[in-house]
């Protein structure tokens, strides 16, 4: 399994495309304007506690509040609110914590009128981005992240990631963490620890503990509401959270952009500071590997998959809804069940991908087809459940119900990533229409499945513009055709249909349906 990073730089964004085994599964985008990106930290003002919600309401300088509920507080709150106030008012300047004295802790089902009031100065984390009509969402329990730990300041505990699963290695872990934390910190220790020295852990710490004395500085003169610390760019927090030795490549158009990433794997890991490569070919970077064509196939409202089965994905308010379809395939050497599973397989797999690509949150109810068996029903869930086991966002999968629908909850911590993949019609209508791109994928799904019923002769009748983008340049497509499927395809461009009309026929000029 190789995976490439691919990066294009503008002026006002770099977009981050994720490609395994040359198949785009993720796409991020880094904009000027995000001011308000999950892990930043505010110093903020407290608005009013709402004792209905048990929730206060935060000005972190976005249009709309902020929210803060009484369990994303931390037990450790009244400690945060006394240091904030004595180091924003310049009597503490001992920012490592081994000399402060600690508060009570807050009760855990206590209420928010209790712990916070109006006008109070608190340090708050986002943790889940603008969505819609809302607001940011807060937490008053801070964490730093970096590559193989994560520091959480007013805290004593050591915690171990749960995907490392060898008790020796956890333990291991857990004894030199706990000899390098300094008085007054929590650690989390990341999967991709695993197997690392003491020498690597510290400096990761070090560097931790700089960035948080660094934003501590600023508190004595930041006006309210600020950001005193922002996560570190894009391209350093995917690859401090995704990168690992599956990685074949990175490659960047920006040559800034390049030696800050190339310098930022040196230091992660120095063994694979050769994957990183400057692209300057003519082609825009997208378009050589494959992305662009991936983009508007994969963000419609309706995504092909293999042996003409489809998806179609419909957005409500509440929740996303997944229908998987058959398509109009026929298979004569299979029962319907067999089918089913075959399709609802090809369906997870390409589900999973959507999740991670679309960065879908929330509640989404897929409705695969009906199966008969237990055991069939049992391979798609675990099926579902492997696919997803490297997605990085919470999420939990319930078994189907007897209706045959899966439910999954994943965490949405950003808007979703929605791109428009209809263009203006060419006819000068003004009407929309599918990317002229998915006609050619629909052609070349519905030509294999004919090839497969045995046409001596086929010809496609299609519009000019699609005509000549299957036979033209060299290799064309219609020749790739031929040399994968071992028949020829006789093409004629027909003046007459619309842009995304063709149709198919046999050596007698009867249409193929």
């Amino acid at each position: 399994m190789d995976k490439e990073l691919i990066i294009r730089s503008s002026s006002d964004f770099v977009d981050f495309a994720l490609l395994k085994d040359g198949k785009l599964i993720e796409l991020h985008k880094d904009e000027e304007d995000n001011n308000f990106a999950v892990g930043d930290v505010f110093i903020a003002k407290i608005r009013k506690a709402v004792p209905g919600l048990n929730a206060a309401f935060v000005n972190v300088g976005y249009e709309k509040d902020a929210f803060l509920h009484y369990h994303d507080l931390g037990p450790k709150l009244p400690s945060l609110l006394k240091f904030v106030k004595r180091v924003s008012t310049g009597k503490h300047t001992d920012f490592l914590l081994k000399n402060f004295q600690f508060e009570k802790d807050i009760d855990k089902d206590g209420s928010i009128a209790d712990a916070l009031k109006s006008n109070q100065s608190l340090l708050v984390q986002i943790v889940k981005e603008p969505i819609s009509t809302k607001g940011p969402r807060l937490s008053s329990e801070l964490s730093i992240a970096g590559r193989y730990i994560v520091l959480v300041p007013f805290s004593d505990r050591i915690s171990i990631s749960q995907k490392i699963e060898s008790k020796e290695e956890k333990d291991r872990l857990k004894r030199l963490v706990k000899s390098i934390t300094p008085k007054g910190f929590g650690v989390i220790v990341r999967t991709v620890a695993e197997g690392k020295k003491v020498a690597e852990l510290d400096t990761d710490l070090q560097n931790l503990l700089g960035r948080w004395t660094a934003m501590c500085r600023k508190l004595h003169k930041a006006p309210h509401p600020s950001k005193v610390l922002g996560e570190m760019n894009k391209a350093s927090s995917i690859l401090r959270d995704i990168f690992n030795d599956s990685f074949s490549s990175i490659v960047v158009d920006d040559e800034e952009l390049y030696m800050q990433i190339k310098d930022y794997v040196h230091q992660i890991a120095p063994k694979k500071e050769s994957i990183v490569k400057h692209y300057q070919n003519g082609v825009p970077i997208f378009e050589k590997y494959g992305i662009e064509r991936q983009i508007k196939t994969s963000f419609g409202r309706t995504v092909s998959m293999a042996k003409g089965a489809y998806i179609v994905i419909e957005h409500t308010e509440a929740l996303h809804v997944i229908d998987v379809n058959s398509g109009n395939r026929s298979n004569k050497e299979k029962n319907q069940e067999d089918t089913a599973l075959e399709v609802n397989l090809i369906s997870a797999t390409e589900i999973a991908r959507q999740l991670r690509l679309r960065d879908m949150g929330g509640i989404i109810v897929v409705d695969f087809i009906d199966m008969s068996k237990a055991e069939n029903r049992k391979k798609l869930y675990n099926h579902l459940r492997d696919e997803m086991k490297d997605d990085k966002a919470k999420h939990k999968i319930l078994p189907p119900s007897k209706f045959g629908l899966i439910q999954i909850t994943r965490q949405r911590v950003r808007p979703e990533r929605n791109i428009e993949t209809k263009e203006e019609n060419p006819d000068g209508s003004g009407d929309e229409i599918e990317a002229p791109i998915k006609v050619v994928q629909r052609i070349q799904q519905d030509m294999e499945r004919i090839f497969k019923k045995d046409y001596k002769k086929v010809t496609l009748n299609t519009h000019p513009f699609i005509a000549a983008f299957l036979t033209k340049g060299f290799p064309s497509i219609r020749s790739k055709w031929f040399l994968e499927h071992k028949k020829w395809v006789k093409v004629l461009p027909r003046d007459a249909y619309t842009y995304l009309e063709y149709h198919f026929f046999d050596k007698n000029g009867d249409k193929i349906d």
